[in-house]
């Protein structure tokens, strides 16, 4: 009986603009890449309609397990704001080997990161992180009510979709593959206060901030953190009835 065969091993696609895609799309241009694959902004051919695809790695996806693990999460959190819409799949060959790609909506907006590095001083004033963190744990709350969590929260995660008084964010690269826990969901907690304490311009302009911001920053301990809010849900309370002086 033969053995299966080992899935090629691919480190990127490299697929250029105008690049047919399963005779519906064409490749616009690169949005990112990471461990598990590479994400294009895609055109469908007959619509215009501009959407993002996710290609993976095949040596990372044998069985097209994480595909269907990714795209199950997607639909599952479809009522979660703070969560990019899954779309639809489909498949490509390259270099001979079936290749599954999963469609997204395409968010139009500005990684954390770069918004961050555009403020003055690269950071934002307290009022205004606030917000960003208020944002953010609403949006995790969704996700953690449903059972879920994302596991690596940081700049180069988040989209910021719209600014001012109410941001709106999306979240990228999502989902380590486990089912959650107890602390997988608080990791997402204390991720996100520590992520208040970088763009407020971290330890060097910590000791300046309002005593009401350190109360949530807590000196960057988890232990403290979660000893204060265990979940989004009540970091998100807590910023509700927050009066700075």
């Amino acid at each position: 009986m033969p053995k299966p065969s080992k899935p090629i091993v691919v480190d990127s696609f490299n697929f250029p603009p105008g690049r047919p895609l399963a005779k519906k799309y064409e490749v616009v241009s690169k949005l990112g890449g990471g461990w598990e694959g590479e994400v294009y902004l895609i055109r469908e051919r007959i619509t215009g309609i501009e959407r993002a695809a996710k290609f993976f790695f095949p040596q990372r996806n044998q069985g097209n397990k994480a595909f269907k693990f990714y795209a199950q999460k997607l639909h599952k959190l479809r009522n979660c704001p703070i969560i990019i819409q899954y779309v639809s799949q489909d498949t490509i060959t390259y270099r001979g080997a079936p290749i599954t790609f999963l469609v997204s909506e395409h968010v139009e907006g500005e990684l954390l990161s770069d918004y961050i590095s555009r403020q003055r001083g690269k950071r934002l004033p307290t009022f205004q992180a606030l917000h960003l963190l208020y944002a953010l744990a609403k949006g995790m709350e969704c996700v953690h009510r449903a059972n879920e969590y994302h596991g690596d929260l940081h700049l180069e995660n988040i989209i910021l979709s719209r600014l001012g008084l109410n941001y709106e964010l999306k979240l990228i690269d999502m989902f380590y593959w486990q089912s959650a826990r107890r602390e997988n969901i608080q990791y997402d907690v204390v991720s996100m206060v520590k992520l208040l304490h970088e763009v407020l311009g971290g330890q060097k302009h910590y000791a300046n901030l309002p005593q009401e911001v350190k109360s949530i920053i807590r000196g960057q301990k988890d232990s403290l953190i979660l000893k204060k809010f265990k979940t989004a849900g009540q970091l998100r309370e807590y910023l509700e009835a927050l009066r700075l002086r």
